[in-house]
């Protein structure tokens, strides 16, 4: 699969069975170690933190970090900490996450999402990456230095073309979620590409974060996957890049099974490395894989798409 790259979600019900999955996946092959912060759950900087400590190889990812809740210096603190612990392996993956979660848990006036990502990001680059910032925009303020610069891309998550378009032109890389690899090809990735033309500079990389699950059984995954994932087709704007990929069932608010058949990568071992390899023919640069839990035995599920993530990684 060339350079191409393929990390995977750990997931955790405590902070010790978190750390324990990025260093079973450095063990299994896997190149890269994603966590996602979500409501008042477990904070991915900080695990991350004690995570480069205890690996050395693998890579670690935000997917994502919500904006709203924090200023981004204050996430450039956190970073700094990361980077320092982990050279040249810690990727920053931020984003306005939903309406819904930022304003029901934390009460945020929740407007204008874009306009604030391409502040948030703009902060983020020059402190992290000149060593400085001085920004008076329309959302944030941010004066501030830091000792040296330090090189962590910062990368935002995606959904509509909108979005896409604005990772083109201002990210270090587009984190999609849930998305199929159709539309990410017929979609995300003209949407990327003429926001780096707007601007002048190379298309960043493409990360497309995929429920993957290697089981036999398509029942079994398709209730797994509503299990798992079942509330993203009642979001409004997730119905809207359905819509868009094909997928006008999303209305009735739930997963069709062409809808999860066009989105998961599942099946037994080959099936799944061929979808993995489509993905990187359309343009794909990375995929992080969220694991489903199929079956009865959720844990030998997992074991199972950790093996077959491992074999398939360059």
């Amino acid at each position: 699969m060339g350079q191409e790259k393929i990390g995977m979600q750990v997931l955790g019900s405590n902070s010790a069975a978190v750390l324990a999955g990025i260093e079973k996946a450095e063990e299994a092959g896997v190149q890269a170690a994603w966590l996602t912060t979500g409501g008042a759950g477990l904070d991915a900087l900080t695990l991350f933190a004690s995570a480069a400590v205890r690996t050395q190889r693998i890579l670690l990812g935000t997917s994502i970090t919500p904006t709203f809740p924090r200023h981004p210096i204050a996430v450039a603190q956190q970073v700094q900490v990361i980077a320092q612990l982990a050279p040249g392996r810690f990727r920053l993956g931020v984003g306005p996450s939903s309406r819904a979660g930022m304003v029901e848990t934390f009460g945020v006036n929740y407007r204008a999402p874009l306009g604030h990502l391409t502040e948030y990001m703009r902060i983020l680059k020059a402190l992290l990456h000149q060593g400085s910032v001085d920004f008076d925009g329309r959302y944030y303020k941010a004066h501030a230095r830091i000792a040296s610069p330090i090189e962590v891309p910062v990368m935002a998550s995606a959904l509509g073309a909108a979005a896409f378009e604005l990772c083109g032109a201002e990210a270090d890389g587009a984190i999609s979620w849930v998305c199929p690899g159709t539309y990410l090809r017929d979609v995300a990735l003209p949407a990327m590409k003429a926001g780096a033309e707007r601007v002048g500079r190379p298309v960043p990389p493409l990360i497309a974060h995929a429920p993957v699950g290697v089981h036999d059984n398509p029942s079994e995954v398709r209730a797994a996957v509503r299990q798992q994932f079942g509330g993203f087709p009642r979001s409004p704007f997730y119905q809207a890049m359905f819509t868009a990929a094909g997928f006008p069932e999303t209305s009735q608010g739930a997963w069709s099974d062409a809808m999860i058949d066009a989105t998961v990568l599942y099946g037994g071992e080959e099936q799944v490395a061929g979808r993995l390899k489509e993905l990187f023919s359309f343009g794909v640069t990375e995929v992080l894989a969220s694991p489903v839990l199929a079956g009865r035995d959720r844990e030998a599920s997992l074991e199972r798409t950790l093996r077959l993530l491992a074999q398939v990684s360059p």
